[in-house]
């Protein structure tokens, strides 16, 4: 068993361990939840004041070109797409990502029944981001499609003619469990189907390829692993051969070819730009890309695939401290053991008080979060994402510490720590 001290040696031999200065983090406080919510970075504040007082203060209208405000939707998505395997030009910072995910569905739908009308199937998880499946819902009711949901081992036997399009997120937002994005997209095209990747949990938290997996449309979110502050921007990726196929449906000024040329027509911008739809949040868009910098300060170290190694031993370190330290209070795993399998979070299961024993964590100053199961296979879930900018291994063994007091002292079962609040 890892002690302590074994975790202080870890963290003193960690070559990313200075990047956590990056970041400000409250004193005390364990933050296990970067996967909702990325903490902030030390510039952003100074960022977004000088954002404020001198280029929107001093510059007023002119800062869309003194500033370069007009170029930002690409040049933070140039900075997005070294972070999940794309080219320069092919990703843009824009929207939300339930917009976002209405334009490149809207567009996937469009291009697979061009060239099969009987086409009519939008495939999904059934355990796939609410979002996702309501977004789809209403798609498929609008276009007279139908949504069908399944579990994930039944994904590969559910391609089928009627297929257009498989709509996965990389990284499942409850359990952890990532796809094996190449082969699901292979197999989705070997059946006739265009493949729609939600890369919210996994866009700076593990190696992303969209090119080389040759995947066909992807959305990801601003304010989790990219640290780009409550409600950032996402951005939205489409695979070149597909850019230029389709208006997508949310043809916005920002997306004409001439914008200020203020034509009663619409004339779609080339590639990418297209998918931008109107004026851009930019005091938004300024922390976002403060955001994304922290994770590009980790490319003279190795980058993604360092960020990635050290995700995957603090993950493998807490399971491991939980099932020791834990064990007998009926805590279960949710998450896969195979790295291959394994997103930037553990999901623990508990059939009575998972919310109550998040609550009293983070009355502890260790902080995750808690998502609801169905009452039938999927158990309530404690959710704990680890970021490795700025989470070490001592975190991780005080983390289990005070999850193994608040189960054995009884002390989840206090009144206070079982009212539900609104976000949870």
């Amino acid at each position: 068993m890892h002690t302590q001290q074994d975790c202080r040696a870890l963290d003193a031999q960690d070559p990313l361990r200075h990047l956590r200065d990056l970041f400000t983090l409250p004193e005390g406080v364990i933050y296990l939840d970067g996967n909702s919510l990325g903490a902030m970075p030390q510039a952003a504040p100074a960022r977004i004041a000088q954002v404020t007082t001198q280029e929107w203060g001093q510059e007023l209208i002119r800062a869309w070109n003194s500033a370069g405000w007009f170029q930002w939707p690409q040049q933070i998505g140039d900075k997005i797409a070294r972070l999940v395997g794309a080219d320069a030009g092919e990703l843009v910072a824009t929207d939300g990502t339930s917009i976002n995910l209405f334009k490149v569905l809207s567009a996937a739908l469009t291009i697979a029944r061009q060239d099969a009308p009987e086409r009519t199937v939008v495939l999904s998880e059934r355990s796939n981001f609410p979002t996702d499946l309501y977004i789809a819902e209403a798609l498929c009711k609008e276009r007279g499609c139908t949504l069908q949901l399944v579990e994930p081992d039944e994904i590969a036997g559910a391609l089928n003619n009627q297929v257009a399009v498989l709509m996965l997120t990389h990284v499942n937002y409850r359990t952890g469990a990532m796809h094996d994005m190449a082969a699901v997209t292979a197999a989705a095209q070997a059946a006739g189907a265009l493949t729609v990747w939600d890369l919210a949990h996994s866009a700076g938290a593990v190696p992303v390829a969209l090119k080389s997996a040759q995947a066909d449309f992807a959305i990801g979110c601003g304010y989790k692993y990219l640290n780009g502050g409550p409600g950032a921007p996402a951005f939205v990726w489409v695979h070149p051969h597909h850019a230029e196929r389709f208006w997508q449906p949310l043809a916005g000024w920002w997306g004409h070819a001439a914008p200020f040329a203020f034509t009663p027509d619409y004339r779609p911008a080339p590639g990418i730009q297209r998918y931008l739809c109107g004026t851009q949040p930019i005091l938004s868009m300024a922390a976002l890309d403060v955001g994304v910098d922290t994770l590009l300060a980790a490319e003279p170290l190795g980058g993604m695939a360092a960020l990635r190694a050290k995700s995957l031993a603090l993950t493998d370190l807490f399971i491991e401290l939980v099932e020791q330290r834990c064990a007998g209070n009926g805590i279960g795993l949710a998450t896969p053991r195979a790295h291959a399998q394994r997103g930037s979070q553990v999901c623990l299961t508990r059939t009575e008080g998972a919310y109550a024993i998040v609550q009293a964590l983070i009355a502890r100053g260790v902080i995750g979060d808690f998502r609801k199961g169905d009452g039938g296979q999927h158990l309530d879930i404690l959710r704990f994402g680890f970021t490795p900018l700025y989470i070490g291994f001592e975190d991780v063994w005080n983390a289990v510490e005070h999850l193994r007091q608040v189960l054995e002292t009884g002390e989840w079962q206090r009144p206070a720590f079982n009212q539900s609040h609104a976000v949870t």
